[in-house]
């Protein structure tokens, strides 16, 4: 069976059990054209724009 081979400082023992090593969520920017959420630097899903022109043509509502 193992064993701990000493004792664990609190402050070690705190720092492996903070959250620094977790991910951050991811930021996200309103799109200027039609205000849905986006990811900066990347076209928008909703209306296709990417810095003020059209890149990917929309899909049509039926």
């Amino acid at each position: 069976m193992a064993v701990p081979t000493g004792k664990v400082s609190k402050a070690r023992r705190d720092k492996r059990r903070s959250n620094v090593w977790k991910l951050s969520v991811p930021g996200v920017v309103k799109c200027s054209n039609c205000g849905a959420l986006r990811m900066p630097h990347r076209v928008c899903p909703e209306c296709g724009m990417y810095n003020g022109r059209v890149v990917v043509a929309a899909e049509e509502e039926k």
